[in-house]
């Protein structure tokens, strides 16, 4: 992990360029992960699916990390997420629709690595940029 770099900042930098073989490092094998519109999974290998379809779905997916809070147990984070929706993912679908949608992030730190996350992501704005509205 990047010492400049929280865990959550770590593992969406990794998620964002396709690097889902990373996860291990920051994320234990029995992660649970608690997503919006049907995406939340269970162990790593279900997470890392998940990541390589959202990759193939939005071109570009990039997570700005603007507010970050460090514990020793939680890190918290607020994100911008922007990219170009094309194909169907989390049961939305679009071709060629760019996006920026408000996220908040928080995880749950057991020895040093992430062991359950929640997002909370603003699906009703996502809905609305993909539909054109």
């Amino acid at each position: 992990m990047n010492a400049s770099r929280s865990l959550l900042e770590s593992v969406f930098a990794a998620g964002d360029a396709g690097d889902v073989d990373a996860f291990g490092q920051f994320m234990h094998d029995d992660v649970v992960v608690h997503a919006p519109a049907g995406l939340s999974t269970r162990g790593l290998e279900s997470e890392k699916e998940s990541w390589r379809n959202a990759v193939l779905t939005m071109t570009g997916l990039h997570h700005e990390f603007v507010d970050v809070l460090v514990t020793p147990s939680l890190e918290a984070a607020r994100t911008v997420v922007t990219g170009t929706f094309s194909g169907t993912y989390g049961g939305l679908s679009a071709q060629g629709r760019e996006f920026r949608i408000d996220q908040a992030v928080f995880a749950h730190i057991r020895n040093g690595k992430i062991a359950e996350l929640w997002e909370i992501v603003d699906v009703d704005s996502l809905r609305e940029q993909l539909s054109g509205g």
